[in-house]
């Protein structure tokens, strides 16, 4: 059986980690190359590093900050924020990433998951959508951008699957509504992608315990759980929830 992914995620913002609710109102929580290290020590599957604020500032990637966090993690390691043409993708494989993230970026410019795609490979291209409850949408659900702060025309379900034949290898799943809540995954959304598309879904927003973990990774389908105040600052520990997780059946990389 195909073992479930704990990946952490390290958002960023003017070169510190910080963490918000909802997407908003995010407080400073430590530097990200030591915490990267940290979570590597620990034996985190996969690190995400978004720097939150690039799209909306119109800039690219931080390649000082992403060059140094790639020079202490020996494992999987995507990056997104402010990624918006092919250079932008080299020059942040070139720093050290393995994988980039396109969001915003990415439902401006389709063709961009395209041509990424054809040139690197589509094991590094990520689509990272960022989706909210919306009854007029036919899958329920809506795309942001911006970091959640522009509402797009785009159902998320539909935008999953457009960004999967364009060839986004996996997609990150980002449930603005639970985000930061710390009470769940968002499951209906979660299950409803990860049962539409033939790529992996990994699930983001909202983790609190390690049971929310295994309600998304068996319930919600999810192929890897984002994590980030769990280990931010609850006390939990990757082995920690590894250990929770094998208990419960949970298939997990020891």
């Amino acid at each position: 059986m195909l073992k479930k992914r704990i990946i952490v995620c390290l958002d960023v913002k003017d070169g510190r980690t910080t963490k918000g609710v909802k997407f908003q109102n995010n407080i400073d929580i430590g530097d990200p190359v030591e915490m990267a290290a940290e979570y590597y020590r620990q034996g985190v599957d996969e690190l995400v590093f978004y720097d939150i604020m690039a799209s909306a500032r119109g800039r690219g990637p931080i390649l000082d900050l992403i060059s140094r966090v790639a020079s202490q993690v020996f494992i999987p390691f995507c990056v997104g924020g402010g990624i918006g043409t092919i250079e932008d993708i080299r020059s942040t494989i070139l720093a050290g990433a393995e994988k980039v993230s396109l969001n915003s970026q990415a439902v401006k410019n389709p063709d961009l998951i395209r041509e990424g795609a054809r040139i690197f490979g589509n094991q590094c291209i990520v689509l990272g959508m960022d989706a909210a409850r919306d009854a007029e949408m036919p899958s329920g659900y809506r795309v942001y951008i911006n970091g959640g702060r522009v509402k797009t025309d785009l159902d998320a379900l539909e935008w999953a699957k457009k960004a999967v034949s364009l060839g986004a290898g996996e997609i990150v799943l980002n449930a603005i509504d639970t985000d930061g809540m710390r009470n769940g995954y968002e499951i209906p959304i979660t299950k409803m992608v990860s049962e539409a598309v033939p790529v992996p879904v990994i699930a983001s927003g909202g983790g609190g315990t390690p049971q929310h973990l295994v309600d998304v990774l068996t319930e919600g389908k999810a192929d890897a759980a984002l994590i980030a105040s769990m280990v931010h600052s609850m006390g939990y520990t990757i082995p920690g929830i590894k250990g929770e997780l094998q208990k419960k059946g949970v298939p997990v990389r020891l």
